[in-house]
């Protein structure tokens, strides 16, 4: 049986109090042929640094020039990363 594989995009703006958490949610799950793209949008409390110091364990976007551009730029940027056959998305405070 083939594994079929999930791209989790989440798009996160000043979300340093929660974003390691949610994080953690996804990377914790027992299922495993999953990728986590998390795109910054031009955070300003440490959401952006918090997430990079998950190394290679998930994908760190941000727009260019680190500006905030919204949830759907965000999620579109994230879509765009994606190689998974599903898409999932999960808000940065869940």
């Amino acid at each position: 049986m083939e594994s079929i594989k999930v791209s989790v995009v989440i798009p996160a703006y000043n979300r340093a109090s929660y974003i390691n958490q949610t994080v953690d949610s996804v990377l914790n799950q027992t299922f495993e042929d999953f990728e986590l793209i998390v795109v910054d949008d031009g955070s300003t409390d440490g959401t952006y640094e918090k997430l990079l110091e998950y190394g290679d364990k998930i994908s760190v976007l941000a727009h260019e020039g680190h500006t905030n551009k919204g949830q759907s730029a965000s999620i579109n940027l994230g879509l765009k990363q994606a190689s998974g056959k599903y898409i999932a998305i999960l808000d940065s405070d869940d």
